[in-house]
């Protein structure tokens, strides 16, 4: 029962102070998750990483179902999502109840300017630690590079592609790929 009650609470705890929406999240959840509880290994993390980003959902919520569902089951996994959505729904509730032009008070505009900021390092920070991490071979790289720049050109011009497209392309060329590296190593053994 304790590790459900821990669940809850550090999930909660991820929710109620992390700003941003999941990417931002994804940093705070390693943190605590890998480095400081050791509920996950940092290959699972960026394997939760990859599959919250590629099902529907809130990334963010996705993790937590997945670290709950690995550390105590259903039960686990309920309790963590509830906990890393409860401060958002509260917030958002008493913000929509109770202020009508809440971005328009001054110093919460100006704090947002800030959180901004904020929650572009926590990105940042993210795809820094999820390179660091990633297998230092060469056709991860050159699919990491080609994603980059592609996202770059499709950014900075009226190109209209989705990154869900661009996922996609990378996971049907790492398929043929590794389909095709898998039958010339059994051709040479």
């Amino acid at each position: 029962m304790n590790i459900l009650l821990e669940l809850f609470l550090m999930f909660m705890k991820i929710g109620l102070f992390t700003f941003g929406g999941g990417y931002a999240m994804i940093s705070v959840i390693e943190d605590i998750c890998v480095d400081k509880k050791k509920w996950i290994t940092h290959e699972e993390m960026m394997d939760v990483t990859v599959i919250a980003e590629s099902t529907p959902g809130p990334i963010a919520i996705n993790c937590a179902t997945f670290v709950g569902y690995k550390i105590a089951g259903f039960f686990g996994a309920l309790l963590a999502t509830i906990g890393v959505v409860i401060p958002s729904f509260i917030i958002i509730f008493c913000i929509s109840s109770f202020l009508d032009n809440f971005l328009e008070i001054t110093i919460v505009a100006n704090a947002f300017k800030g959180i901004k900021v904020g929650v572009g390092i926590l990105i940042l920070n993210v795809a820094i630690n999820m390179i660091k991490k990633m297998p230092k071979k060469k056709f991860p790289i050159v699919i990491m590079t080609s994603s980059l720049v592609a996202m770059i050109i499709i950014t900075f011009t009226a190109i209209k592609i989705s990154s869900i497209t661009i996922m996609l392309m990378a996971a049907i060329i790492g398929i043929a790929y590794y389909r095709i590296e898998e039958k010339y190593y059994f051709r040479r053994n």
